[in-house]
């Protein structure tokens, strides 16, 4: 612990964590005239930027509303997405020339390497006149303001203190639980944290029946509860994965089972009925190869499904292949937990911070942003955009 009557470093704002809203957070501070640091205790910033979307970096979602959110307030994230939307952060992106393209469903890729969105976040903040600081881990002595810090060269003060540092995804990427044991420390209300956006395992069992498929993706429907996401659905080693699955995962209780349907543009038995009159004599399996891949096809065949010709089905058969198929049902025995989550689900309970400020109503000049926040984003860019928009709001009052 430092004491009083030793020199301290100083700063009107120290953000601690070097991500995505800790980066925001500090270039808009900076630009406001704030001498700003930012601390990050890994060997560089901005590791999971540099990772997320098989390197492209999935900087937004053209789409992006306060209902591809989970959160125990469902309400509290519209201010800070309202007043920084998609179209801000891409006006940054294209004031640094850098190329981007649209995917499936709004989502927004960099053409090259997410290192160019890192690039751009750190050239903001040297404009600024940000200072950053890697290895270089910060802890608390006295919340103020102005609030006292440690660090590796010694003390550290400030007027506003900001933690940025996510949530506890991907360990190997530096994730830790240091804002969650902050605010816990602080008598702060935590929501429960788990893995979300991440595969599901399946006992042993089911995991022998598939494993010829592992590796082989689908278009599928994918049911948790009430809500249901279309999209790729992976079969792997260890269970399901794919878009469709780490989607439904946010939203999967233990103990409950995911629905799933594999033929998600249509009625199934329409098709095959249609299928039935103008090819009699085609398999079931040729039929259901259309949609489901030969490999699946045949395991579902394997399985217990008629391997008949389309003619030879009656409509008992016709309606086993039809659950089978369009309302499979699966019972994980839990995740692959945060070491592949791509988010952590709850957080510090929005009831504890400015909806406008991200600052911490019993603690002046504390604030909370990003990941670390009881708010979680769906898959493709909408928790890169909370990170923008909750740093940015951040940034303005700190």
């Amino acid at each position: 612990m430092a004491t009083s009557d030793q020199v301290r470093e100083q700063f009107d704002v120290v953000v601690i964590g070097g991500g995505a809203a800790g980066l925001m957070c500090g270039l808009v501070a900076g630009q406001r005239g704030r001498r700003v640091l930012i601390a990050d205790h890994a060997n560089k910033v901005g590791k999971k930027i540099l990772m997320s979307g098989g390197g492209r970096c999935n900087f937004t979602n053209l789409h992006c509303r306060p209902d591809n959110f989970l959160s125990a307030n469902p309400h509290f994230m519209k201010s800070a997405l309202s007043r920084y939307t998609p179209f801000d952060f891409i006006a940054m992106v294209e004031r640094h020339g850098i190329p981007y393209h649209e995917k499936t469903l709004g989502q927004l890729f960099c053409d090259r390497s997410s290192r160019d969105i890192l690039q751009m976040l750190v050239q903001e903040c040297r404009q600024a006149g940000v200072t950053i600081r890697t290895r270089h881990a910060l802890t608390v002595d006295q919340l103020g303001p102005p609030h006292h810090l440690q660090g590796p060269d010694g003390g550290i003060e400030c007027d506003s203190l900001v933690i940025a540092t996510g949530g506890l995804s991907i360990p190997r990427m530096g994730a830790s639980g240091f804002g969650l044991d902050l605010a816990a420390s602080l008598g702060l209300p935590v929501q429960p944290t788990r893995a979300g956006l991440v595969p599901i395992t399946l006992p042993g069992r089911k995991l022998r029946q598939l494993a010829e498929l592992s590796g082989v993706a689908v278009q599928a429907a994918v049911r948790a509860g009430s809500v249901a996401f279309r999209e790729a659905l992976l079969f792997t080693h260890r269970g399901l994965s794919g878009p469709a699955v780490l989607q439904a995962s946010s939203y999967w209780q233990p103990g409950e089972a995911m629905h799933i349907d594999l033929f998600p543009d249509g009625d199934l038995a329409a098709y095959l009925r249609e299928q039935r009159a103008l090819r009699p004599k085609q398999s079931l399996r040729n039929a259901l190869s259309v949609f489901l891949s030969k490999r699946v096809a045949a395991e579902w065949i394997r399985s217990g499904l008629p391997d008949g010709p389309l003619d030879s089905l009656s409509e008992p058969q016709l309606a086993r292949i039809v659950e089978r198929c369009q309302n499979w049902q699966v019972w994980p025995d839990g995740t692959e937990g945060y070491s592949t989550a791509e988010v952590t689900l709850g957080g510090v309970d929005t009831s504890a911070l400015s909806s406008k400020t991200m600052e911490c109503r019993q603690h002046p000049g504390l604030y909370f942003i990003g990941e670390v926040i009881d708010v979680t984003g769906h898959l493709g860019g909408h928790n890169f955009q909370w990170a923008w928009a909750s740093g940015h709001a951040a940034g303005e009052a700190a």
